[in-house]
């Protein structure tokens, strides 16, 4: 059966945040909350791990992942980001949206959209992940925890265990999430001069981007 880790909101324990990370070196995929809803995670470095991503997501090379990073400077690091993209960004992190952006040459090929090259981003502001992020060293690849055929994302710890004690190794519990994905914004037309494109609306404020 998967892990649990059972943390505390507000003021997550190192002890178990540390165990968890080490999993994450293991090859571990991890179910963890996020501020919009529950995620799968794992090494963006390992293929193996990737892969079974995929495979419990039920998803292909060309459904966009999103790599979770601890600031705007670690996500400059994978994604080509000009000033005018690099404002809104700087407006919308730490928060609810995710990115579509250029993928800079650190992104693994196996990881960026196989014919636009692109990769999907965020910072999330959620403490128990943010030091997660810390304890691992760098970004994480994630996809929301929406079972295949369904809908809406997963929100409850316990059911998420119950569901794939099979297919992931752990559940890191926080309590709720927001029972809302978050909002993707493909900055890509930027580069040519254009608006950017919502391709989905969630929980991120497009108002508090002037979106």
């Amino acid at each position: 059966m998967a892990q649990l880790f059972e943390i505390y909101p507000d003021n997550p324990q190192p002890r178990l945040l540390k165990q968890a990370a080490a999993l994450l070196q293991k090859g571990a995929v991890l179910a963890v909350p996020t501020d919009s809803s529950y995620a799968l995670v794992c090494q963006i470095d390992d293929k193996d791990a990737v892969e079974r991503l995929r495979r419990i997501r039920q998803v292909d090379d060309k459904h966009h992942l999103t790599l979770l990073c601890r600031d705007l400077s670690e996500l400059s690091s994978y994604a080509r980001v000009d000033n005018r993209q690099y404002r809104l960004l700087k407006l919308a992190t730490p928060g609810p949206y995710t990115f579509i952006l250029e993928a800079s040459k650190e992104v693994p090929r196996r990881l960026s959209h196989p014919s636009r090259k692109t990769i999907g981003l965020r910072v999330p502001d959620r403490k128990g992940l943010q030091m997660l992020l810390e304890l691992h060293g760098g970004p994480l690849l994630a996809t929301t925890l929406i079972p295949a055929g369904e809908i809406e994302p997963l929100n409850d710890a316990s059911e998420i265990r119950e569901r794939y004690e099979r297919l992931i190794d752990a559940v890191i519990d926080a309590g709720a999430c927001p029972f809302e994905p978050t909002t993707v914004i493909d900055l890509t037309p930027m580069d040519k001069g254009d608006d950017p494109t919502v391709l989905r609306t969630g929980r991120g404020s497009l108002q508090a981007l002037g979106l």
